[in-house]
């Protein structure tokens, strides 16, 4: 049996966490922005802590596993 659950939930947060797709924090003029589709450097940086801080927090300290087979 595979357990799916660390790939599903890396890739939907890669998603949803892609700079300028929802939201960039920080944004280009203000501290956050909204589906502006426009990204920069910090706010590249500041969404991968953020992204290995959520992916940290479902798939250790909650325990998220989805199993096939």
């Amino acid at each position: 049996m595979a357990d799916w659950g660390p790939v599903v939930i890396a890739v939907v947060l890669f998603v949803l966490l892609s700079p300028g797709l929802l939201f960039q924090l920080p944004g280009r003029g203000k501290v956050v922005e909204f589906g502006n589709m426009h990204t920069s450097g910090i706010s590249i940086l500041v969404h991968t802590i953020i992204f290995f801080g959520l992916l940290t927090i479902f798939l250790i300290a909650v325990g998220v596993h989805i199993y096939t087979g």
